[in-house]
């Protein structure tokens, strides 16, 4: 399942993202071992601060399992400013109707092997078809990929095979990497349906994503921040009480929503400690979802 997220609602898919730079870290830093920049268990460049779009693939249960980022040549991009060994001399490409896409990655632990919808090669393929859909519906009509040779042969595999390669292979981390051309036509998004026997509009709403991203982690969350605010920090289990009150907070979807619960926490003298109240106040602040 697939959902957009780019400058205009970024702002309601922090969580998200930020589950996706940690994948990005896991796949680039980890196992490539390309020179990327990792902080606190996340993979951030430049690049993400100039307003790209990210496809973001979510599995059944609301984890970030594939991801590839999509940005216009026309300013700086990886390959004219980083990879630009690959060029081999050629000028940077330049153009309103070509993008450049990068950071395609999936999660290969998460994932099985086969091709039903919880594999790798399933995931790998709606990520595809997400992205070439994305970009045709938004005047796309080529995009640049750098990517290794590994994923070179996904490509052809997928019935996806580029039309033509841009400069040479450089080498790039453990693994060498190249830039090849790929046109954002109905017949290349149909081959790769075709192969992966997708048929299924494979797009969220930002609600659906926002829905499902939240009942994959937002219970977890928050029982793990009671116990952890709580005084003594102990492994006590939490009561029918406590339990009502993370459903509560994992259903809240605004900051009124959430205050509404504290309140009613509040509401209940000596049903409560005061320790087992602040924990469970503690940890909805960072999971409100403002409508």
């Amino acid at each position: 399942m697939i959902i957009v997220i780019d400058g205009l609602n970024r702002h309601r898919f922090g969580a998200v993202l930020d589950e996706m730079y940690r994948l990005r870290a896991r796949v680039f830093g980890d196992r490539l071992g390309w020179d990327v920049d990792i902080r606190d268990g996340k993979e951030i460049d430049q690049f993400d601060h100039l307003d790209p779009a990210y496809v973001v693939g979510l599995d059944d249960e609301g984890h970030v399992v594939a991801a590839v980022r999509a940005l216009q040549t026309t300013g700086p991009h990886m390959l004219a400013d980083v990879f630009n060994a690959i060029l081999d001399g050629e000028p940077p490409i330049r153009s309103a109707t070509m993008w450049e896409s990068t950071r395609f990655c999936v999660d290969t632990k998460r994932l099985g092997r086969g091709r039903d919808r919880h594999s790798v090669s399933y995931a790998t393929c709606e990520l595809m078809i997400g992205s070439l859909e994305f970009a045709r519906r938004s005047g796309i009509r080529d995009i640049v990929t750098v990517i290794d040779p590994v994923m070179d042969r996904v490509l052809k595999r997928s019935d996806n095979a580029p039309y033509g390669y841009v400069g040479k292979t450089a080498p790039m981390g453990k693994v060498p990497a190249l830039a090849a051309l790929l046109d954002c036509t109905q017949e290349r998004i149909g081959r790769v349906r075709d192969f992966a026997g997708i048929a299924h509009d494979v797009f969220l709403t930002e609600d659906a994503a926002l829905d499902l991203f939240a009942r994959g982690h937002t219970s977890v969350e928050i029982e793990t921040a009671a116990h952890a605010a709580s005084a003594n920090n102990d492994t006590r289990p939490l009561s029918a009480l406590e339990r009502y009150f993370v459903e509560q907070m994992s259903a809240a979807r605004t900051s009124d929503e959430v205050q509404a619960v504290i309140d009613l926490i509040d509401a209940l003298p000596g049903t409560l400690t005061p320790e087992q109240k602040f924990a469970l106040k503690q940890a909805p602040a960072a999971l409100a979802r403002e409508a």
